[in-house]
């Protein structure tokens, strides 16, 4: 089994926006052991998704597809659908009842445009959208020797992820030939690039791997992710637990996590596990630093809440050393941390420095700004808090 993922939208092709969903349904297939052969990308037009469908329905017995499954008139996916399939549109009372309901729900009257969303090619199965307005479209089309099986999402990201995780996957499970039990263990990691943790794991990351191991990156936090096919569970996780163990050795300090967990989360619990508090003051992260903590800070409630908050200035007041020192004595905490203000640096980039103040006294490291605005204060605040658990790490938790 193999598959094809069609992206559909003006947006799209026009390259005014990124399509994560093609790369997002691609790596959940890999978990399923269904390998993706192609990508497509189509524009708001009939005449280009009929001949895409019609073209991937020939090479793949299998094909997801995100967008085009909105009210408005250049949504066209559901006829593109029925025009392959050879079938007309018909209406579903009960999906035109799920979406009224859910305006009805927000006090709104539902738009007449929105009644279009709940017709399907006639022999097509709804795919539930629990979140949105748009349901998904489950069809069969014409293949050579048989069926194509295609399931169409809308593509608002957070509605296509719920559909796929509540109903798609489980689908697709149920038709491959080999039913096995599949897990999957996420590694986080922070502190490396992509490219650079890759290197540092000869021979983990590559196809035809058991278990098979992937890498993403995003906004500069690294995650691996182990999947494994067996048996049962036991199988698979004594397939991943090698590996898992490896991936440890050889990155030390870089892998701070797993599954769920934020840099932020593992540099509070380091920080609590100490007995400690922590308190910042930042200019050059813009408070980037401070929302991170807070935030860690609510998830761990109702455990205790180590961190004291932050104060974000324009400019801070001395060298960013002194700022540490200063705030964790303020405030009565165990560990300060400062981020100073953009700098020059060498070779004509831009830097900033980080000041980690606790009991053994303070250390400040540059760090060089790089990447775009938004991925730069991201990876710039990341470090900072960072910075925090290495130092504690380094001192045997003692903050």
């Amino acid at each position: 089994m193999h598959a094809e993922v069609i992206a559909i939208g003006d947006e799209l092709t026009s390259g005014q926006r990124l399509d994560t969903n093609s790369r997002w349904l691609a790596a959940e297939l890999g978990v399923l052991g269904v390998p993706v052969t192609r990508h497509t990308t189509v524009p708001d037009t009939l005449e280009a998704g009929i001949e895409a469908f019609r073209m991937a329905a020939q090479r793949t017995p299998l094909i997801v597809v995100t967008g085009g499954l909105g009210p408005t008139a250049d949504d066209l996916t559901r006829d593109v659908l029925a025009a392959v399939a050879g079938v007309p549109l018909d209406l579903s009372a009960e999906a035109l009842a799920t979406v009224e309901s859910r305006f009805s729900g927000r006090g709104m009257p539902m738009p007449e445009s929105n009644a279009r969303q709940a017709v399907f090619p006639r022999g097509s199965r709804i795919i539930p959208n629990p979140v949105g307005t748009a349901p998904g479209i489950d069809v069969d089309l014409p293949h050579a020797g048989g069926t194509c099986r295609v399931f169409a999402l809308p593509g608002v990201p957070s509605e296509m992820r719920t559909m796929w995780t509540g109903t798609v996957a489980a689908a697709i499970l149920a038709t491959l030939p080999e039913r096995a039990t599949i897990l999957q263990r996420r590694i986080k990691c922070f502190g490396a690039g992509e490219s650079a943790i890759e290197a540092m794991l000869p021979d983990i990351i590559r196809r035809g791997r058991d278990p098979l191991v992937g890498i993403t990156a995003h906004e500069a936090t690294i995650t691996l992710r182990i999947v494994a096919r067996g048996g049962s569970d036991a199988e698979c996780l004594a397939k991943m637990e090698p590996t898992q163990r490896l991936i440890r050795e050889c990155l030390g300090p870089i892998a701070y996590g797993i599954e769920d967990d934020e840099i932020e989360d593992a540099v509070l619990a380091v920080v609590a596990a100490a007995g400690g508090t922590l308190a910042s003051v930042e200019s050059g992260t813009a408070g980037r630093a401070a929302a991170l903590l807070a935030a860690a800070a609510s998830r761990r409630l109702p455990g205790p809440g180590v961190y004291l908050g932050g104060r974000v200035l324009p400019r801070l007041s001395g060298d960013p050393a002194a700022a540490a020192r200063r705030i964790r004595d303020e405030v009565g905490a165990t560990v300060g941390l400062a981020v100073g203000d953009e700098r020059p640096a060498a070779e004509g980039r831009r830097a900033l420095d980080i000041a980690v103040a606790d009991a053994a006294g303070v250390a400040v490291v540059e760090h060089v700004i790089g990447g775009g605005p938004d991925l730069a204060a991201s990876r710039a605040a990341k470090t900072a808090v960072n910075l925090v658990r290495l130092r504690s790490q380094a001192a045997g938790g003692a903050a």
